[in-house]
């Protein structure tokens, strides 16, 4: 049975989305996090990394309208081999819940089993990482993929996570590639996870990752 550290036991998931000069896609995907109806209690938490674009007003009027909306920056005077890492453990430490939701801004949700589905799943006490994804040809359905320990998903975490940015590309056989659209981590092993974010993996290894996860999925 995983701990219960929960800060606040009304927030039941915490979704933190780090953006970067995105102010067109933020103004347009953002409201869909927001908006879900649901019957999950959750919060939105948004962390832009420096970004010199419109996403700082985008973000002061979504906050006036949406009370369930948190945000909070990466200064740029902050070195760091990962600002995306350093960005995610900023999201992290600012979340209510024990279940942290790592969220793509490029990919809403578009049902509200989105997060009452996860919600379901983080709730028996059993996994420590749950991955959720979009149906292809129907975006109304999700499916869920589950770890009872972080090991296990770590090679996900790592081929999808990539620094190139290719990890998230393609439709076809999504689960099979571990192309998810979130992923739900506990508190327990938030920060282990985020290690495993923005890493160069080329080669062989990138490799052995994609078989290592089709075979998984």
């Amino acid at each position: 049975m995983l701990n219960d550290t929960t800060k606040n036991t009304n927030i039941q998931l915490s979704v933190v989305i780090v953006v970067h000069n995105e102010d067109t896609v933020l103004a347009e995907n953002l409201p869909a996090f927001l908006n879900m109806s649901c019957d999950t209690p959750y919060e939105v938490i948004v962390v832009d990394d420096t970004s010199n674009d419109n996403t700082s007003d985008i973000l002061k009027q979504l906050k006036e309208e949406y009370p369930t909306l948190h945000t909070t920056f990466l200064p740029k005077s902050v070195a760091n081999p990962s600002r995306l890492q350093l960005a995610l453990y900023i999201g992290a430490k600012a979340a209510k819940s024990n279940w942290i939701v790592i969220a793509d801004i490029h990919r809403p949700p578009r049902s509200s089993e989105w997060i009452d589905g996860l919600a379901r799943e983080t709730a028996s006490g059993i996994s420590e990482v749950v991955m959720i994804y979009t149906n292809r040809k129907n975006p109304e359905f999700v499916d869920y993929q589950s770890f009872s320990q972080l090991e296990d998903a770590i090679p996900l975490l790592q081929k999808t996570e990539r620094r190139s940015g290719k990890g998230h590309q393609g439709q076809l056989l999504k689960m099979k590639r571990g192309i998810y659209d979130a992923v739900a981590i506990h508190r327990n092993c938030i920060y282990e996870a985020i290690r495993q974010y923005d890493q160069h993996i080329k080669g062989s290894k990138l490799m052995g990752l994609r078989m290592l996860v089709f075979w998984k999925s």
